[in-house]
């Protein structure tokens, strides 16, 4: 079976250390990326460990895929104890990183302890060297990437940088790279926000010992991607909002409403693309499906908004102007934040306010979160910790803000959401593309609990590759098993075992059925429920039986 190679590299960050362990055994299991990292963290982090504490681990990993040069590859992963759900979480960026992190040498990077001073730690080929800089504290993504470039040479895509809401260990900050591609949800920013480490550079002349089990498969691919007449190659993930807001699929006003007809079409697919000024892509991708995008009023330029992020600051918040959800991106990316988490948070406090649609409180708000300043500081906490306080209801689960795919139309979507182990996560399973589609129906979940489960294997196993998850019309059953050199079934299999394993180690942590839970009913969800446990083979409760994982 296709999947990397290498030593883990351990960097004990309160020593300033480093060494290797050999990991094949692990690899030959379970691939490289989310998979290696999450096999990895379930063994070697403490089950009782504080995610903002020392103890903790975060596992920075490349997949197999990225030997080779095809499209939908230049993305990488990162796991870690999530400061916002409490439970293993793992997040995956694109951009350019993926490359150069797998040219330093290594497969998966951990990272343990904590610094008395604010570190930027520097990987090669060669060896680890560790760089105290006080000075960039506080310092912006693309502050501390020009910091670096003047130093070492050393490009944004070349690294991974934790912005001030990670320093000030606000629980939904990202960690970025490329300085506007982000590993966005659970909050692995203030993982390393908490660890004092401001900044992870990667580069070298190490090649990935990998050899593709059918080369022309990955040709064909890259073919595809580069000949295929695609929408998103125009408008990214923004040329679905005209849909989602007639299937009433848009939440609006932080959840109140399901469809934004008064404003969708300021912050529209084709509203997005109007400001879009060049190509975009990640790295070795034909696909090109990245927005950079210019608003030559004002001059402010940013990549994106993508979907989510018209959502989360747009229909949600009640702004109907694409250049201010252009400005709230900018600054996320910026100041290192989730735009989901953010602007859910934010639509909880404007809802409490009663303020939607001001536009100038939410980037007010935006600076404040990421420095814990005023209001901010309590914001910084994210939905579930502070909706009693404000009066509003927690559109969260287990601690995850809601992206902008509504389960109470999109019924599967709703039991993903439920049953995804790093909380309301619509990249988890991605079973809402098949109810928009019509290749299931949105209403209703007869049925639905296998689909969901073999969706989450599959994209643990993408994660794993790593593969994006806009490949799936590129990809077939047919076109996996070539890639991968095994049968589909055993990949799905793999896919299994890493879900188990995340979901074993949330168990040990106290997580059970009753925290697969929504903030509104869905008829049958209890029965769902229980054929979505029966058919990965937990016990009633949600709890994954030893002997699984063993």
């Amino acid at each position: 079976m296709l999947r990397t190679t290498g030593d883990l590299l351990t960097l004990d960050i309160g020593e300033r250390t480093w060494e290797t362990t050999p990991i094949d055994d692990e690899l030959r299991s379970f691939i490289g990326g989310r998979g290696i990292a999450t096999k990895l963290a379930h063994e070697r982090l403490p089950f009782d460990a504080d995610p903002l504490g020392p103890e903790n681990r975060a596992y920075l990993s490349t997949g197999p895929l990225q030997a080779s040069r095809m499209s939908f590859t230049g993305r990488m992963n990162a796991t870690a104890l999530s400061p916002l759900t409490n439970g293993l979480a793992s997040s995956n960026a694109g951009g350019y990183l993926s490359r150069n992190f797998a040219s330093a040498g290594y497969p998966c990077v951990e990272l343990v302890g904590a610094s008395d001073d604010l570190l930027a730690i520097h990987v090669t080929d060669e060896g680890v060297r560790f760089e105290a800089v006080p000075e960039l504290a506080g310092a912006t993504v693309s502050e501390t990437t020009r910091a670096m470039t003047d130093r070492h040479g050393l490009e944004s895509e070349h690294l991974v940088t934790v912005g001030p809401a990670g320093e000030n260990e606000v629980r939904y900050a990202s960690l970025m790279t490329s300085d506007t591609r982000a590993f966005g949800r659970g909050g692995i920013g203030a993982v390393l926000g908490s660890k004092n480490v401001k900044t992870v550079s990667f580069t070298g002349d190490a090649d990935l010992d990998v050899s593709l089990p059918d080369d022309a498969v990955a040709s064909e691919i890259h073919r595809q991607a580069a000949t295929e007449d695609h929408i998103m190659k125009r408008q990214g993930t923004t040329s679905g909002v005209d849909l989602k807001n007639e299937m009433f699929s848009l939440p609006t006003r932080y959840f109140e409403r399901m469809s934004f007809d008064e404003g969708v079409e300021g912050i529209n697919g084709a509203a997005v693309e109007s400001k879009k000024h060049k190509r975009g892509t990640c790295s070795m991708c034909a696909f090109a499906c990245k927005l950079p995008t210019r608003d030559d009023e004002t001059g402010l330029e940013t990549e994106g908004p993508e979907y989510e992020t018209v959502f989360s600051f747009g229909s949600n918040l009640e702004v109907g102007d694409i250049v201010s959800v252009m400005k709230s991106n900018e600054r996320c990316d910026e100041l290192g934040l989730d735009t989901i988490s953010a602007g859910v948070t934010i639509g909880a406090y404007l809802q409490a306010e009663d303020r939607f649609g001001d536009s100038a409180l939410i980037h007010d708000l935006i600076e404040k979160i990421a420095r814990r300043e005023g209001v901010g500081d309590s914001l910084a906490e994210g939905v579930d910790r502070v909706h009693d306080d404000l009066g509003v209801a927690n559109w969260t689960s287990k601690g995850m803000e809601f992206p902008g795919h509504d389960g109470r139309v999109l019924h599967g979507r709703g039991l993903g959401y439920a049953t995804a182990n790093r909380g309301a996560d619509h990249m988890y399973s991605k079973i809402h593309n098949l109810e928009y589609e019509g290749r299931v129906h949105p209403e209703g979940l007869d049925g639905k609990a296998s689909i969901v489960a073999d969706l989450e294997d599959l994209k643990a196993v993408n994660d794993s590759a790593v593969i994006c998850k806009f490949s799936r019309s590129a990809m077939s059953d047919e076109r996996y098993e070539r890639l991968f050199g095994e049968e589909y079934e055993q990949l799905l299999q793999v896919g299994r075992r890493i879900v188990d394993l995340e979901r074993h180690f949330n168990n040990q942590r106290g997580f059970d059925r009753a925290d697969d839970t929504l903030p509104y009913e869905i008829e049958g969800m209890d029965d769902a429920l229980d054929e979505y446990y029966t058919y990965r083979g937990w016990t009633a409760d949600g709890v994954v039986p030893d002997g699984n994982v063993a």
